[in-house]
């Protein structure tokens, strides 16, 4: 059986330690956190701020089983520096962390690449791995420039798929089913709407605030899981912000896994 992890985006709202209570009640094997705020409206919990928070998702963990898969996420924009993510890097490692998702924000490709490079090797020497995510909104928007990318950072970089960005960049799946291991350590799943056209504010929208279940919406996720190693851990990532606040974060939390597993095991059978 493969792992599901759920991301914190699903509901951001939730602090790490009510985000693992909720994923245990949700059937989910792990967490992604996001220790990192990364916009004006969403919060991030940084835990080597806050001593209690932090031994409330130690024993949030050793209470339900919850692992952290991932901690997120690290914009890599002109101004970023890699010695002052090693407090971040260093709880992930506390944390038991697998990976640290990074996202593509400097227009300069070689500069970029060498961040990523000298940040993958600070999160190795703590047994962290590093993936990048692609959106296509910005200029690393495909699974091909993906690759093209992490494969000048450094050997042992990931790349991270969403089905939902994958989608809307037409991104290949030829590619995505080439990956090799080292490259393809886990994958993001939820569904969408889908249409020929969409301007940035729509895709930010989607991606931030509402996505819909595996299976209700019109992304080919069969094509999608089916280039994918059938082990591979998935990253369940759906904000629904409605939802979200009509029936409350554990709610959600649960109905989400509910509806993971039923479309999973519909894909299987």
């Amino acid at each position: 059986m493969r792992l599901l992890s759920l991301a914190h985006l699903t509901a951001i709202d939730l602090a790490p330690p009510a985000l693992i209570e909720a994923a245990a009640t949700g059937g989910f094997d792990a967490v992604g956190l996001r220790l990192l705020q990364v916009t004006a409206t969403t919060p991030g919990y940084p835990l080597w701020q806050n001593a209690r928070m932090l031994r409330e998702t130690h024993a949030a963990m050793r209470a339900t089983g919850v692992q952290v898969h991932d901690i997120e996420f690290v914009r890599l924009t002109p101004d970023t520096q890699v010695e002052s993510l090693l407090p971040f890097l260093d709880i992930g490692a506390e944390l038991c962390a697998r990976e640290v998702i990074t996202a593509p924000y400097d227009p300069d490709h070689a500069r970029m690449a060498d961040k990523l490079g000298r940040l993958s090797e600070a999160a190795g020497a703590r047994g962290l791995g590093v993936v990048l995510e692609f959106f296509p909104w910005t200029d690393i928007r495909t699974v091909d420039d993906a690759l093209a990318l992490v494969s000048q950072a450094g050997p042992n970089i990931g790349v991270l798929p969403d089905s939902l960005h994958f989608d809307r960049s037409g991104s290949s799946h030829i590619t995505l089913a080439e990956l090799p291991p080292e490259r393809l350590r886990f994958a993001h799943l939820c569904d969408a709407p889908v249409r020929p056209h969409y301007n940035e504010a729509e895709l930010l929208f989607a991606a931030r605030e509402e996505r819909l279940l595996p299976g209700t919406g019109q992304i080919d996720l069969t094509a999608y899981l089916r280039a994918l190693p059938a082990d591979l851990p998935l990253g369940i990532e759906v904000p629904r912000t409605k939802t979200m606040h009509a029936v409350g974060g554990p709610e959600l939390i649960k109905e989400t896994g509910d509806a993971v597993r039923d479309f999973l095991k519909s894909i299987d059978s």
